[in-house]
């Protein structure tokens, strides 16, 4: 077994050391990954399976189609922001807007929803605009370190 705290199994005196810290920074973009993408994901996958965890698919059919498509949509949002942080981040701002729209779309699209639809899409919402006000805020951050 070898032993790494050895000073040869240190990395500190690779020749490429410098390019790869620069080329770690360059792929994370000097974000937190796992702390905005992973749970935006995570909320995204919720919604669009929430009329099937709440069990509301056959008293509310418009809020069925309506969650399903708005989490997929997040869903896609966080993979987007994985894959492609520079291009995607701008549309962090879109995130807030649904999650304001999730909050009171129980009302506007569902047809006399009980308090457990209402409470599930509250809390979805609200998660949703504060996950897209974090990423509002790390693109501001990065972009002010990029200029």
């Amino acid at each position: 077994m070898a032993d790494v705290s050895h000073p040869k199994g240190s990395l500190a005196g690779h020749p490429d050391v410098s390019e790869m810290a620069a080329r770690y920074d360059r792929v994370l973009g000097g974000r937190d990954v796992v702390l905005v993408d992973g749970p935006v994901f995570l909320v995204g996958l919720y919604c669009a399976a929430s009329p099937w965890i709440v069990h509301y698919t056959a008293s509310q059919p418009a809020l069925l189609t309506h969650n399903l498509i708005l989490g997929i949509a997040i869903a896609l949002l966080a993979i987007g922001f994985t894959a492609t942080p520079d291009r995607m981040y701008g549309l962090s701002g879109a995130m807030c807007a649904m999650g304001a729209w999730l909050i009171v779309s129980p009302w506007i699209v569902g047809s006399g929803p009980d308090a457990g639809v209402i409470w599930n899409n509250v809390v979805v919402g609200a998660l949703t605009f504060l996950l897209g006000a974090m990423c509002v805020a790390v693109a501001a951050r990065a972009r002010r370190t990029t200029t």
